[in-house]
């Protein structure tokens, strides 16, 4: 005579999955079900899913980085996160080339939480759609203020050639990378220099990352 089974069937908003309990002679076995939402919403990295550009799902460590509740952030656009309007529509140009080529991007920039702080964050994402990067994708936020405080006062330009110059990037690379000349790339190194009191461009990068003289 076959055992009793019962299969209980359960969803939630991220997926579904199977939960079945089997009872053999009185004793009980249950295998255990991943909870992927829970996973989502306490993981320690800040993490969102995003719709075009906008937040449709996210979890606590995110909206905690940036100052928000996660209720506030739900379909909103990726633009709170960001210092300037500016800024967040470069950034979605300089990432559709590369996740069309790679399926994936990194950077480390500087963002923007909901009481106007700036912040160095590492930020990768993944595109779920081929071939359109902004349809869908899954990205993640680390903030890295604790080891790289933002200690001067910059420009939405200067932001951007800051986190290209600590990707290692040279002048005529970023140049190319961002529409401008190499003069003009050299002209705002110099302003960076000076606001970081950095004597060469090594040091430069060294202040920008945090490093201070006496670690290298």
């Amino acid at each position: 005579m076959m055992p009793p089974r019962t299969v209980q069937y359960r969803k939630n908003t991220l997926c579904s999955r199977l939960n079945t309990n089997i009872i053999y002679d009185g004793f009980m076995s249950i295998p255990p079900a991943i909870d992927y939402e829970n996973i989502f919403l306490r993981s320690p990295v800040g993490m969102c899913v995003s719709q075009n550009r906008i937040i449709q799902a996210c979890n606590e460590a995110l909206a905690k980085m940036f100052g928000y509740a996660r209720e506030d952030l739900i379909g909103k656009s990726l633009l709170v996160l960001y210092p300037t309007p500016d800024e967040f529509e470069r950034t979605g140009q300089r990432i559709t080339p590369i996740m069309n080529a790679k399926g994936s991007y990194s950077d480390e920039r500087i963002m923007k939480r909901a009481n106007q702080e700036m912040f160095w964050c590492h930020v990768i994402g993944r595109s779920l759609v081929p071939n359109d990067p902004h349809a869908a994708g899954i990205w993640t936020f680390e903030d890295l203020s604790a080891k790289r405080p933002v200690t001067a006062e910059l420009t939405p330009r200067e932001r951007e050639i800051a986190a290209l110059l600590v990707e290692g990037k040279t002048s005529k690379l970023i140049a190319r990378q961002i529409g401008l000349s190499p003069r003009t790339v050299e002209m705002h190194r110099a302003k960076l220099m000076r606001k970081f009191s950095a004597a060469t461009s090594s040091e430069l990068v060294h202040r920008l990352v945090g490093v201070t003289s006496n670690e290298h």
